[in-house]
């Protein structure tokens, strides 16, 4: 008897939950899936940038990550990582001999062919975020679609390391409200940038100067920092521009700890 009640109430239980998730994509089907591509006008002399007010509207009414506190000399750091360039072993030393923690958001590429990368990472106390399965433009898969991007590495980041993630990344920085409705009904919190340089292009590298007045010129209170660890010269610039914005009065912290 006791035996039937449990399969009666998991049977509800299932039903509720595809009650749900009807429900939730029923209604992310009514928002808006107009094409928001994420943007700032940089500050001067460690202002806070501007961020594009629609898309941070947006991204923040679903309690989202855009900027941090203007009081508050914080940065958080996340990278993000499409494929394996040969460089985040290095990063990954930069950031353990400065006691600092990171948020590395991979795709399911990165996790099929870095898994070693990703087991230290989540090792040595990083964040691992999400970035979907396919980098693909959310705004142009159903709903179903979207969800099944997001789900199928969270599962198997979770079936590798029985680790969950719980941040997102929409690939290219390229959303809809609909896109962040569905993610967030997933349980997961999407997180933008404040700062940023043109350091994914491969072709662009060898520039470690350029880089280290890209990132500390344009540093700000709340900063959160996007990097890519395809490149080369983040890799050897990482360790001394954190120890610079260290001098400089600033803190690292990770997302867990966001305040905005």
């Amino acid at each position: 008897m006791k035996d039937k009640l449990t399969r009666v109430s998991m049977a509800a239980g299932l039903l509720m939950l595809c009650v749900m998730q009807f429900t939730i994509f029923a209604d992310a089907s009514s928002l808006s899936n107009e094409l928001l591509r994420w943007g700032f006008r940089r500050g001067e002399n460690e202002l806070q940038p501007t961020l594009d007010s629609k898309a941070k509207q947006v991204i923040e009414s679903f309690d989202g990550i855009t900027i941090g506190n203007s009081h508050e000399k914080t940065i958080y750091l996340t990278f993000d990582n499409g494929y394996e360039a040969g460089y985040t072993e290095k990063i990954l030393d930069a950031l353990e001999k400065t006691d600092v923690k990171a948020t590395f958001f991979i795709t399911a590429h990165y996790l099929n062919t870095a898994s070693d990368l990703v087991k230290r990472m989540i090792e040595d106390g990083h964040i691992v975020g999400n970035h979907t399965v396919n980098h693909k433009d959310l705004t142009t898969l159903s709903d179903e679609e979207i969800k099944k991007e997001i789900m199928d590495l969270h599962n198997a980041v979770y079936q590798k390391f029985g680790y969950e993630m719980k941040y997102f990344r929409p690939p290219k920085g390229e959303f809809s409200e609909r896109v962040i409705s569905i993610a967030n009904s997933l349980g997961y919190k999407t997180v933008m940038w404040s700062s940023a340089y043109d350091d994914w292009d491969k072709e662009k590298q060898n520039r470690e100067e350029y880089g280290k007045k890209k990132i500390i010129n344009n540093i700000h209170n709340g900063a959160v920092i996007l990097l890519h660890a395809t490149s080369k010269d983040n890799s050897n610039i990482l360790k001394p521009v954190i120890e610079t914005l260290q001098s400089k009065g600033y803190t690292f912290k990770n997302i867990d700890n966001f305040k905005r």
